[in-house]
């Protein structure tokens, strides 16, 4: 099993409510993928952080591999959100990949 982890902290210009609003607005788009992309196993995305956390939200995501990992990254489902609900707020993106 391989575990996908990202922590992105999204742009200066945004007050923490608009903050919040996108960090819902990506957690739903990309929790909703779990009936879409068959390669998920979990999925889950965190937008609850505690005081001294250097990013706003985290994916936790399963896969059985890191093929259904590479084939979840390019679905057009995952794709899609990436780009219209990610992409566009996030200014630091950080992932680890592990097997478990």
């Amino acid at each position: 099993m391989v575990r996908h982890v990202i922590v992105w902290t999204l742009k200066d210009e945004y007050s923490d409510e608009e903050k919040r609003k996108i960090a819902a607005g990506i957690k739903e788009g990309l929790e909703g993928l779990k009936d879409k992309v068959s390669e998920i196993k979990e999925i889950r995305v965190n937008i609850e952080k505690l005081p001294g956390s250097t990013g706003d939200l985290m994916l936790d995501s399963l896969f059985e591999d890191f093929d259904a990992l590479k084939a979840y990254s390019a679905h057009p489902a995952h794709v899609e959100v990436a780009d219209g609900k990610v992409r566009p707020f996030v200014k630091i993106r950080s992932s680890f990949d592990y097997e478990v």
